[in-house]
């Protein structure tokens, strides 16, 4: 482990992805994950690896597509209009099952909508996002650290199940300066060796990597295959932090930096005697549901907060089944809700829970 050195959040997405063993970034510029690219454009060519600042988010993409299969870790950062771009070649990866990381700093939508904050991309992320039956790994960090940490993990999910694994931040993570310690370049001994790339078939055989299947059947066989590794990855991938919840008769949950804003809110209902606990999802998806379903087995209050108009909120109910009331607020547009909100709901909910 380094020392602390203090960085911003696009920055340290650069720097770990590089440690992590990245061979080739791709990118487009846009606000508010500038500084990731032009990172990128110093850091790569002194690493002796590819950088390209290709013309569009659609390009970048396909390039991802190039890049992975030939076996190379292979990623592309930007934010919510351009990861809006990407949605075909990432349908495209996700058919020819190849290995990539994306980074999503979100920013105020829909549309081109601002540069502020934002959670709004939550729908597109854990839905697939472009078209056909597929899905995402999606890792949810909450500080500049964790972006860290988790862009080793993005790159080694990436590898072992040959996924897409997408990294949703915001604008706040993206720009916000934090101390961090950065793991130093690591080897992946015990990642499955990538006999399926595209290395020159000199001396073995051809090997063909593709989306296109139009063979009778080849097309359900892919999806067949696609779906049994979704589901191993429901098994095995799945993230959460909880705090305080055991005696809670309130849990509010929530993800990325707004997870930080209620853990603050949380910490001063509990100064004031109200027995509220939190609950993160890391993996957006896989979606903690089983843990989540388990805290709604005893008579609580949930409250889902967001920086949307309630995206989570559908995997939050479907985790709690209806066996407990779940409650909602939140902010869209660049608007953060702050602590004090947070605790004002948090005290209105708290009147008619005691009584």
């Amino acid at each position: 482990m380094s020392d602390k050195i203090l960085m911003c959040g696009n920055e340290v997405a650069g720097e770990a992805a590089i440690r992590a063993g990245l061979d080739a970034y791709f990118g487009y510029p846009i606000t508010p994950q500038n500084e990731f690219t032009a990172y990128m454009a110093r850091r790569m060519p002194e690493e002796g690896r590819v950088f390209v600042q290709s013309e569009s988010e659609l390009a970048a993409i396909n390039m991802v597509f190039g890049a992975a299969a030939t076996g190379k870790r292979a990623m592309t950062s930007s934010s919510s209009p351009g990861i809006s771009l990407m949605q075909e070649g990432l349908s495209y990866l996700a058919g020819a099952e190849l290995p990539a990381v994306v980074v999503n700093m979100m920013r105020g939508g829909p549309g081109l909508g601002n540069i502020a904050p934002s959670q709004s991309d939550y729908f597109q992320a854990t839905r697939g996002g472009g078209h056909g039956d597929y899905r995402t790994i999606v890792l949810a960090p909450a500080s500049v650290q964790e972006i860290a940490d988790l862009m080793h993990l993005a790159f080694d999910l990436a590898d072992l199940y040959c996924m897409t694994v997408l990294i949703l931040g915001d604008g706040y993570l993206g720009q916000m300066m934090e101390p961090v310690c950065l793991d130093p370049p690591a080897s992946h001994p015990d990642l499955p060796p990538k006999d399926w790339a595209l290395t020159g078939a000199d001396q073995r055989p051809q090997r063909i990597v593709r989306s296109l299947w139009l063979g009778d059947g080849a097309l359900e066989d892919l999806n067949l295959r696609l779906q049994e590794k979704y589901r191993r990855v429901e098994q095995d991938e799945v993230r959460w932090e909880q705090y305080a919840v055991d005696d809670a008769d309130i849990v509010v949950v929530a993800y990325g930096i707004m997870a930080r804003i209620v853990r603050s809110a949380v910490d001063k209902a509990r100064r004031e005697g109200l027995k509220v606990g939190w609950f993160r999802p890391i993996t957006l998806w896989p979606f903690p549901s089983e843990p989540l379903r388990r805290i709604a087995d005893q008579p609580r209050v949930f409250l889902t907060v967001e920086m949307s108009y309630g995206q989570m909120l559908d995997d939050v109910n479907l985790a709690v089944a209806g066996s407990s009331p779940v409650l909602f607020y939140g902010r869209a547009g660049g608007a953060v809700p702050t602590v004090d909100e947070v605790l004002e709901r948090i005290e209105k909910i708290a009147l008619p829970v005691k009584t």
